[in-house]
């Protein structure tokens, strides 16, 4: 029997693997039952109150601990103690201010009431009152004879009208939390009283309730705090057909689930008793509609399965073509057809098994060829080396790559090595021959001295340069074998190649590091030839007094940096980068003669730069002398670098920040201009950025640095200022100013007009009509 073909088993592994999602979902239906929906719903509807609980008592506690303040403030515990009258109006101010600043769009606070019975008087949003003139004034002097010191009260909304308010919502009833007054004493006179609208709890509610659940607040006397039906609030539980209330109140647990009839109809009952108010939350879900979803899963699973197995069959058909489109692919590009795979191979695999054997086989060709490059790449390294193009983390990583950094890091004594040819007039080559003489040498070094005392020799402006090292501490050891090895190299470099060659050799170091100062060094002992002759070894100790070869290592990074800071002004970051820049200069250890060297660089890099930015040399230096002169005169450190401050960068400092100071009051002037052209229109930074072709970010900072303000804030200063020149100076309605000042409705105006200045914008036209009149007694309303 012929064995099966690699398509055919891919396509019964489809098939398979597609038929285990109509398994999965006819057996998870099977098993799925009308009490485990019942189960998951409850659930949900838990977490769900829950979630509306702890956001309802996240505002009551903030409302609490706002009220608190104002209850505790020196303000209350002053004014409690005063009638009130016209001649306490910075008291009542304060008081005003402390109310205010309770109210805030997220606690939907509407009102807050301070009364004292004793005093006779009340506040509210809308004024000052006598209390005993005021419409409710038993119905509040009640609330004093409350047993608790602080509670959560249903009040009616009536009790506290006022014009604002009135307005603002229609709800009837109000959640008020009630403190008594003074707090600090038995007999309690006063009152402190935060009301929230009622409808108000609807807003804590998230929008993924499902169509058919009802949500319910009951307070501790049971009356209905929060119902879909606005028109039940304030009314006992049992008039909204709920009639198994005390079956909340006897049970011990604070949470929990029951069934109960409500209009005669079967209802399932999620509750959570609050222990901080001993609210109630409720959520009311019908039997009936979880059936009817129970009923609706059935038959829809009925029909996905159907649906799923048609799906099952079809995907296992595309995913068997699918599978095997990249192999046929994969197949093509190797140029193999079907017809030879059959006739000399069992299936596809062996064919491209084969392929990747002699891939891995060309991988090893392909690694053989890059060993051979890698002599290459080291010697660009070494190159970079010798010339000092590295920084010290990428030299050791570089040793580490090229199996060095364990050899010189057991060398104790090193020495640069650079060899040149010397052509004479009966030498039997040419100077067109140099490269070719230069690696002939380059190969008799690698010959001659073994790797364990050298790094790989490499060419470099017509020189060979090696490294030599030894484990011997010893300086005058490794001196004398040194020298021996170069007259070796020089005589079997003369027999073989009959040339004469001169060598250079550095000071003897320990620190790998100096290996670019040692190559400058054995460079400049090669230059002595010009006077001793050709064909001669010369030790760098022999010349410069035997002292390493002078390396500056000019601070470049840290002097752009100042150049940086002196461009933007920053005399602060300027300063101490001056300090940084001398401490590295004078940590050289050069001779009085040798500093002079990297000032004078320093000194011509800031005229440079000074005089590329347009600032002559009048500007900084009134002096008739020299700049250079003057600081040659110099001779310590500190008077130096005071010098420098004081004399070139500060002036220069100061020049800069006079031309940015003149471009940001600029900007900031024409950003003003805009603002009080257009602020009746829906002008925002990102426009004014675009009019002044300018970053909006970097337009905001200039702004808030010359103004103190941002660009928000600055234009509602400006747009309240023209809406109370409007107050003050015509009779167009507040609505109108509303519109034209962008707000999109005008009660958003009045809350931020109030908030800014303290009062209605009705109140502020009012006021401003009784400032140009005679005075006339104590006003309700303050």
């Amino acid at each position: 029997m012929r064995p099966l073909s690699f398509l055919s088993k891919l396509t019964i592994f489809a098939f398979v693997i597609g038929t285990l999602p109509v398994v999965f979902i006819g057996s998870f239906s099977y098993l799925t039952s009308s009490n485990e929906i019942q189960k998951n719903v409850n659930k949900s509807k838990m977490e769900l109150i829950l979630q509306i609980n702890s956001n309802v008592e996240h505002k009551l506690t903030t409302v609490n601990q706002t009220l608190n303040q104002v209850v505790n403030s020196s303000v209350l515990k002053r004014a409690l103690d005063n009638p009130l009258n016209e001649s306490d109006f910075i008291l009542y101010n304060d008081l005003r201010n402390e109310i205010r600043n309770m109210q805030s769009f997220d606690t939907k606070l509407e009102d807050v009431v301070l009364l004292n019975q004793r005093k006779n008087w009340m506040i509210k949003n809308s004024g000052l009152y006598r209390l005993d003139q005021y419409k409710n004034y038993e119905q509040l002097t009640n609330l004093i004879n409350t047993s608790d010191n602080t509670s959560w009260v249903l009040t009616p909304s009536a009790w506290f009208y006022s014009e604002e308010s009135s307005n603002v919502t229609d709800c009837d009833y109000s959640i008020s939390l009630i403190k008594r007054l003074p707090t600090s004493k038995l007999h309690k006179y006063g009152l402190a009283m935060a009301n929230i609208p009622a409808c108000s709890l609807n807003d804590f509610i998230n929008s993924e309730i499902e169509p058919f659940d009802s949500i319910m607040i009951l307070d501790e006397h049971h009356r209905i705090l929060l119902h879909p039906d606005s028109s039940m609030i304030g009314k006992p539980v049992y008039e909204s057909g709920f009639s198994d209330a005390s079956t909340i109140s006897d049970s011990p647990t604070p949470s929990g689930q029951f069934k109960t009839l409500i209009d005669k109809k079967d209802y399932a009952v999620t509750y959570l008793k609050s222990p901080m108010n001993g609210w109630v939350y409720l959520s009311v879900t019908s039997i009936e509609s979880m059936t009817k979803e129970s009923n609706k899963i059935g038959t829809y699973t009925l029909y996905v399965c159907l649906l799923m197995l048609l799906l099952s069959i079809l995907t296992a058909w595309i995913g068997s073509r699918r599978m095997y489109s990249p192999i046929e692919r994969l197949l093509n590009q190797m140029g193999q057809r079907k017809a030879d795979i059959k006739s000399k191979h069992s299936n596809e695999f062996q064919l491209i098994g084969e392929h990747v054997q002699h891939l891995f086989q060309s991988k090893s060709q392909l690694e053989k060829e890059v060993r051979q490059h890698i002599q290459q790449v080291r010697t660009f390294f070494l190159i970079k080396a010798f010339n000092g193009h590295l920084k010290k983390r990428e030299f050791i990583e570089e040793l580490e790559q090229f199996g060095y950094l364990t050899q010189v890091e057991e060398w104790r004594t090193m020495a640069v090595l650079t060899l040149s040819i010397d052509f004479c007039d009966d030498s039997d080559y040419e100077k067109k021959d140099l490269n070719l003489l230069l690696f002939a040498a380059h190969n008799m070094i690698e010959e001659l001295v073994s790797p364990e005392q050298r790094l790989a020799p490499v060419i470099i402006d017509q020189t060979v340069v090696t490294l030599i090292g030894s484990t011997d501490a010893d300086e005058v050891s490794f001196h004398k074998t040194l020298y021996s090895l170069t007259e070796n190299l020089q005589q079997e470099i003369n027999n073989y190649l009959k040339l004469q060659v001169s060598i250079g050799l550095s000071l003897s170091f320990q620190s790998v590091h100096r290996i670019s100062t040692a190559y400058r060094e054995s460079l400049e002992a090669l230059k002595h030839r010009i006077k001793l002759g050709k064909g001669v070894i010369i030790q760098y100790e022999n010349i410069n007094s035997g002292k390493h070869y002078l390396n500056l290592n000019y601070p470049t990074h840290k002097e752009n940096d100042l150049m940086d800071a002196i461009k933007l002004a920053e005399t602060d970051k300027a300063k101490e980068l001056v300090h940084q820049l001398f401490k590295s200069i004078f940590a050289l250890e050069l001779t009085p003669q040798e500093y002079q060297i990297p000032l004078t660089r320093l000194l011509n890099n800031l005229l440079i730069m000074m005089q590329e930015s347009g600032i002559s040399l009048n500007q900084i230096y009134h002096a008739n002398g020299s700049l250079f002169e003057e600081m040659l005169d110099l001779h310590t450190v500190t008077e130096i670098e005071d010098w420098f401050w004081s004399v070139v960068i500060h002036p220069m400092i100061k020049i800069f920040n006079s031309r940015q100071n003149a471009q940001y009051h600029n900007i900031s002037e024409k950003i003003i201009d805009l603002v009080q052209n257009y602020y009746d229109t829906d002008l925002t930074l990102e426009e004014c950025a675009s009019r002044l072709h300018y970053n909006a970010n970097y337009i905001s900072s200039i702004f808030r640095k010359e103004t103190q303000y941002n660009f928000s804030e600055y234009l509602t200063m400006y747009r309240f200022k023209m809406a109370k020149r409007w107050l003050e100076e015509t009779d167009m309605p507040v609505k109108d100013i509303a519109a034209k000042l962008r707000y999109n409705n005008s009660q958003n105006f009045i809350r931020s007009f109030r908030k800014q200045e303290g009062m209605t914008p009705g109140q502020y036209r009012e006021c401003h009509t009784v400032s140009k009149k005679p005075s006339s007694g104590f006003d309700e309303t303050m």
